[in-house]
């Protein structure tokens, strides 16, 4: 494995761990409106096959070198950088929304429209983690499948899910959240 694989894989124990506290304490909150339609069961899986599965055959196996490909070592530190960048975004986002996180569309029964922290300046802040994240993957997992994948499929889920999760959070917070949505860019701050 090079070190731009064990970087990678680094950042994906470090999401983990750091969304692992919230995942266990949300599953325990009730919901009082879940959205969970094949189309999302669809996504959020192709989306774990980009970002953990094709990556671990590639890391574990031969079977994707026939797609390798070779980048100056300044590109994977170059990953290196966005991964952290990634991360950092991440870990703010889970601070800030703490139990008002979830991993499908969902509105707990005491649900707040977090506006503070990350979310003064962008609205999804865990998109525009993920952004970078499929950056980062192509520079650090050199190969043609476990390196863009992730960037296909994400480019897919987030023009689905954004619209509908907007749609949510209009339907459950109504004025405030227009107002906030003018206010704030979705995954780059408004100036």
């Amino acid at each position: 494995m090079s070190i731009f694989e064990v970087i990678y894989w680094g950042g994906i124990i470090a999401e983990m761990i750091i969304r692992a506290p919230i995942s266990r304490k949300q599953r325990k909150e009730a919901k009082s409106e879940r959205r969970v339609n094949t189309q999302e069961k669809t996504l959020l899986g192709l989306l774990f096959l980009a970002m953990f599965f094709v990556p671990l055959f590639y890391s574990a196996t031969n079977w994707f070198d026939f797609a390798n490909y070779v980048l100056p070592d300044w590109a994977g530190w170059v990953g290196m950088i966005l991964m952290l960048f990634a991360l950092f975004i991440f870990w703010r986002a889970h601070a800030d929304l703490g139990l008002n996180w979830s991993p499908s569309l969902e509105i707990r029964t005491e649900h707040k429209l977090i506006t503070n922290g990350i979310f003064n300046y962008i609205r999804h802040p865990m998109y525009a983690s993920q952004w970078i994240w499929v950056i980062a993957q192509p520079l650090l997992l050199q190969n043609w499948i476990a390196g863009w994948l992730n960037l296909v499929v994400f480019i897919v889920f987030y023009f689905l899910r954004v619209k509908s999760e907007e749609q949510l959070m209009l339907e459950q917070f109504g004025d405030q959240y227009r107002s906030y949505m003018q206010k704030v860019g979705a995954v780059f701050p408004k100036f």
